[in-house]
């Protein structure tokens, strides 16, 4: 059994000891309390490439990152610094998150906000709706084709985006089959824990042109999101590197540059893609 498997299963059990203390009706009747659309896509579209700045505890491949580390005080120094967008990780077992840290991210910040978790079931994306979550992460590897196709129809019934991220050739098939509009190519393999920064390149060329592409895992220097940015990737989802930074809000700035920092993030402007139609 693999950590992804390990992972998926708790998942799989919290959603139903969640659903037996809140069901699936209460959550729904509370989706008209809704506060203001944050629209999470367009952030990540703007010229240049944008960032999703995430706050997370730990991970099972890091252990704690941020001992005692205050939400309040990081997604503030993150939309200070620039940050295009927020990730808050809820899943508790591994990465000590919860649906309090979202939140209190939707309280303190007007960025739009992605939920990360092991989303495995409608219920979690109703949940995310709720408290705040302005985009929810599908990963493709932890999902059967009918359960990946049916929370992105649920995602988008309650009008919220998805990353649907991907690892390998295989996981972007699939993606692809369910016409994904934002793919993330996560670097780190969820099986092993191995990061390896070419994944991102070499699964890029398969991408159609028009398609939202995020880059996550492995980067921590303003000369990688360079690259990223010349090889048309969209967004960098970056965490651990923010996290462990003295100064979270001047790691923000160094990382996207003080010329990204400062520009508005205009959707009417049109976005280079350096990809081919196909």
């Amino acid at each position: 059994m693999t950590k992804l498997d390990e992972l998926v299963s708790a998942a799989r059990q919290t959603v139903r000891q969640r659903q037996q203390e809140v069901p699936l009706d209460q959550l729904q009747a509370q989706l008209t309390e809704r506060g203001r659309e944050r629209p999470f896509k367009e952030a990540l579209v703007a010229p240049g490439i944008s960032l999703i700045a995430e706050f997370k505890r730990r991970s099972p491949s890091a252990g704690e990152i941020r001992p005692g580390a205050d939400i309040d005080e990081i997604v503030a120094a993150y939309e200070r610094g620039g940050a295009s967008a927020l990730s808050v990780l809820t899943e508790p077992s591994g990465f000590g998150g919860s649906l309090e840290d979202l939140r209190a991210a939707r309280a303190r910040s007007e960025l739009p906000i992605l939920r990360k978790d092991f989303v495995v079931d409608p219920y979690q994306l109703h949940e995310a709706a709720v408290n705040g979550a302005d985009a929810a992460l599908l990963i493709v590897a932890a999902l059967d084709d009918d359960e990946l196709a049916e929370l992105y129809e649920t995602a988008r019934s309650l009008d919220i985006d998805t990353i649907v991220e991907v690892h390998d050739e295989r996981d972007l098939e699939r993606a692809l089959a369910i016409d994904a509009d934002v793919i993330g190519i996560n670097n780190r393999d969820l099986t092993t824990f191995v990061v390896d920064v070419e994944t991102t390149e070499r699964l890029l060329t398969d991408i159609p042109a028009g398609k939202t592409v995020v880059a996550e895992s492995g980067y921590s220097s303003r000369e990688q999101i360079e690259d990223l940015d010349r090889i048309g990737v969209d967004a960098v989802l970056i965490g651990e590197a923010l996290m462990r930074a003295p100064d979270p809000e001047q790691a923000v700035r160094e990382l996207i540059g003080e010329e990204m920092a400062t520009r508005e993030h205009s959707i009417l402007e049109p976005h280079h893609d350096p990809r081919p139609d196909s």
